[in-house]
């Protein structure tokens, strides 16, 4: 056992003495040391219920013979930071939740691990961590909020960020403002539509880190306190098999995932995300793999932002493994990938059915005969940009306008409510990139603002920063490479024409290579926006999003 480290053998007598310091007897000394990853704090509603989660995860552990010791990993309100210099740190937790447990782990030598996070950050954060640390593993969520009800219909935090653009249009009374404020939100759990911490969830279950049920039993259920004790014990066994996180998270696994990322219409963050995960276990993830996937794979679901309906629905219809079964009537995804069950993926669908066909749609008649997300390219994105075609209105698949350029996601959204983005307009909103940001904010607060205003079906959104999973429209983020660096992005003007061909998966600026190399050698660079601390230190080794944001050493020292 790697816990014999520091609990067999005279040589490790001071390490016991710190141990008993502990209140650990010499019986749990003897038992597999299982290190509990517990995401709790009093800030994130999607946090709040993880101590119920972890004392069940303890529980299990203890019944089936390991010693459960529980440490801390943080997580940020992707809400809570939105539009302000809050959202500059949220992206660049992940990497600090994934050093921090790597480092927590490695130096307390635990046997194995139970991850119990919850929301956008910390799910792809130890994901990774669990893939370099590489001791048997498994992930437990803290679950999804229930959606809210406002007069008559379901609602959820990004009906509230559009409400706010709806009121400043006029056109919803401050009473109502208030009423969505009071409802939308009404249990703890991550936001409930298919936003990208319920997307990590539920592709946690794809990899095979997770079990069934993982990413859509909502937060507020007894059930999700029954899965966190299986979780515990779940973990003991596969510390007897010796099976590990790359064991289970193989480049087949990673593939799987992003085939039922176009199936679910997942948030586009989980192409920031899946490359870094892939980049941990030394796969070469190109965001390219995402058009060719999505070529064959259908779109199945439309949750929230997309749609109607809400994770607590897709949970009664079956859950993942009911959108993994619809996928697997035509062969879409590799079923010999082991999982923390200890059985394949073809084992673990097997015979799950698809309770609600308007929630998960059959494979015979889904949405669109291709994926939720689609990765554009082209001279203004030559590298390549995101967006989320399931969330986009049919009129705005195919785009061209003048650009409204703006170097600040504050000053778009001045415009943008001050009523000086009219239909047919393209916002691009730049050096707000991963080194230009610092941090590749999220863009919610200008995507639900165009909504609000009645601008959906006719205003697109560019941005080298990145989208909420909340986010819906015509919004395509990634782009890369971005301003700081250069990009062409940074040489929009403007006025300029912009075309936008979703189907045909092109994102072009209407200018003339001649005119470009022009403009390129007037462009000079930005002073860093941020000069000190971990946002200074992020900016000089952060990577490109289209490279998932991963962290590099710079190769110039």
């Amino acid at each position: 056992m790697r816990s014999d480290t520091v609990t067999k053998g005279k040589q490790q007598a001071p390490h016991r003495s710190l141990f008993h310091a502990l209140g650990l007897t010499k019986e749990e000394m003897e038992r597999p040391l299982v290190g509990i990853v517990s995401s709790y704090n009093e800030i994130v509603p999607g946090h709040m219920n993880l101590d119920k989660i972890v004392d069940a995860v303890k529980q299990g552990v203890a019944m089936a013979g390991g010693t459960p010791i529980v440490f801390p990993a943080i997580a940020v309100c992707d809400g809570i930071a939105m539009g302000h210099i809050g959202m500059k740190y949220s992206l660049v937790t992940r990497d600090l939740i994934a050093d921090s447990t790597e480092a927590m782990a490695l130096a307390h030598q635990f046997d194995a691990l139970v991850m119990v996070p919850n929301c956008d950050k910390n799910v792809p954060g130890l994901l990774m961590a669990a893939a370099r640390i590489n001791v048997p593993t498994i992930f437990v969520s803290g679950g999804p909020m229930l959606a809210g009800h406002v007069k008559g219909e379901k609602r959820s935090l990004s009906s509230m960020f559009e409400a706010v653009g709806a009121n400043a249009a006029g056109t919803m009374s401050d009473e109502d403002l208030c009423e969505f404020e009071n409802k939308v939100c009404p249990t703890c759990g991550s936001c409930s539509g298919m936003y990208t911490a319920n997307s990590m969830n539920c592709l946690t279950e794809v990899l095979g880190m997770g079990l069934g049920g993982n990413g859509t039993i909502p937060a507020v259920y007894s059930a999700r306190i029954r899965l966190a004790k299986q979780a515990g014990m779940k973990v003991m066994e596969l510390l007897e098999k010796n099976i590990r996180p790359r064991d289970i998270m193989t480049e087949k696994a990673v593939l799987n995932a992003l085939t039922v990322d176009m199936a679910l219409g997942c948030s586009t963050n989980s192409m920031l995300h899946l490359p870094a995960i892939a980049h941990e276990i030394g796969m070469d993830f190109e965001i390219d793999f995402a058009n060719g996937i999505s070529e064959k794979t259908p779109n199945l679901c439309h949750l929230a932002p997309a749609g109607p309906t809400y994770m607590e629905d897709l949970n009664e219809a079956g859950g993942v493994y009911a959108v993994m079964a619809e996928l697997n009537k035509k062969n879409l995804l590799y079923t010999d990938c082991m999982t923390v069950t200890g059985k394949t993926v073809g084992e673990n669908i097997e015979g799950a059915l698809n309770r609600n066909p308007e929630v998960i749609r059959p494979i015979d008649n889904p949405y669109t005969p291709t994926g939720g997300l689609a990765v554009l390219k082209g001279n203004l994105a030559p590298d390549g940009s995101v967006v989320k075609r399931s969330a986009v209105v049919e009129e705005m698949l195919v785009h061209e306008g003048p650009a409204r350029v703006f170097d600040c996601e504050e000053d778009a959204i001045d415009a943008i409510k001050g009523g000086k983005i009219v239909a047919g307009d393209v916002v691009v909103i730049r050096y707000e990139g991963p080194k230009g940001g610092p941090g590749m904010r999220e863009m919610l607060n200008p995507t639900s603002a165009i909504a609000g205003m009645g601008l959906g079906s006719s205003v697109a959104l560019i941005t080298d920063g990145r989208f909420s999973g909340a986010s819906r429209g015509a919004s395509i983020g990634h782009v890369s490479p971005e301003a700081a660096v250069g990009g062409p992005i940074a040489l929009v003007e403007e006025g300029d024409r912009i075309r936008i061909d979703i189907p045909g998966l092109k994102l072009e600026l209407d200018v003339s290579e001649e005119e470009l190399s022009k403009r390129r050698e007037k462009w000079t660079p930005r002073e860093p926006k941020v000069t000190t601390g971990y946002l200074a230190r992020y900016a000089s080794m952060v990577t490109s999003g289209n490279r998932g944001a991963i962290l590099e050493i710079p190769k110039n020292r």
